[in-house]
């Protein structure tokens, strides 16, 4: 399987946080959405993997090309495309004048296709960028980052303050990107639910550690909360808890394997010990996400 991306021990320290040794890989064809809350470690291992900051310690491979401090070359991010939460160009600029710019920037620049996100997206090509809506200004990053010869995609949360309707027409945009499976897109976002609808695999990072990378499909599938009482939950195989939440009338419980519950006797020791029978249901990734925070604030 070839890799757009591969990370070993990656290791950077700040004054309060630091990225504790953390290593994945990302398949060529996928798009990978990588989660986790504020101050977690998104943004620094997306600067880490673009060479925008110096790392202490650790391997990244980017498109076959290992990033190192203070490297010379830079014609292996002709086929990085970049979109961060905010538009980066100057606002006095109309939006021709952007592509005017890029064309000399990248020497793989296609106006063609440029002109053609500016068409699908109805972006006046004459307007300034201050004049353009939010949703605007993040559809032309979008559409720079996709009009040179961009193999990957590494966007930090694009798609973020952005409405429902213009959010769905960029995820469109992301599965049609990587339909030829030569594409790979890696985002970042708190908006899980975007997640969920385009992502192949999902990446959660925690306090600068990275706690797990899964298929998606899987586990949405296999993750589920089990709603019981705290005597019931003391019955779970404990090495299937991920997280737990208690109140003063329910415990909630996040376990990373549902059918392995549903396959033992836990309903029938649960039910004889407190009379009622736990319930069951699928969990999202929003569910792992906060179970795995708030079970950590209890601890």
């Amino acid at each position: 399987m070839e890799h757009a991306i591969k990370v070993q021990n990656l290791y950077k320290q700040y004054d309060g946080f630091k990225l504790d040794n953390i290593s994945f890989e990302i398949p060529t064809g996928t798009i990978v959405g990588f989660v986790g809350e504020n101050g977690a470690g998104k943004s620094t291992t997306i600067s880490s993997l673009l060479g925008l900051i110096p790392v202490d310690e650790g391997r990244i491979e980017v498109l076959g090309h290992e990033v190192k401090r203070d490297e010379k070359d830079g014609s292996w991010k002709e086929q990085v495309g970049v979109a961060f939460d905010e538009c980066n160009f100057p606002t006095v600029l109309k939006v021709k004048d952007v592509q005017n710019i890029m064309k000399n920037i990248y020497h793989t620049w296609d106006q063609d296709k440029f002109m053609g996100y500016m068409k699908r997206f109805e972006i006046p090509l004459n307007k300034k960028i201050k004049e353009l809506s939010k949703g605007m200004k993040m559809k032309l990053s979008i559409a720079v980052a996709m009009s040179h010869d961009s193999r990957l995609l590494i966007l930090d949360e694009a798609t973020s303050g952005l409405d429902p309707v213009v959010r769905n027409e960029i995820l469109d945009l992301f599965r049609e990107y990587i339909e030829d499976e030569q594409h790979t897109i890696f985002m970042s976002s708190h908006i899980t639910s975007d997640i969920e609808k385009v992502a192949d695999y999902i990446m959660l990072v925690h306090k600068g550690k990275l706690l797990f990378m899964e298929n998606k499909d899987e586990m949405l599938y296999n993750y589920g909360i089990v709603r019981c009482t705290g005597e019931q939950a003391a019955l779970l195989p404990g090495d299937i808890v991920i997280g737990k939440e208690e109140t003063r009338f329910e415990t909630s419980v996040l376990v990373k394997d549902i059918n392995r519950v549903k396959e033992s006797s836990f309903f029938e020791e649960a039910e004889r010990i407190s009379g009622s029978r736990p319930i069951v249901d699928r969990a999202n990734i929003e569910d792992v996400l906060l179970y795995i925070v708030r079970s950590e604030k209890q601890m």
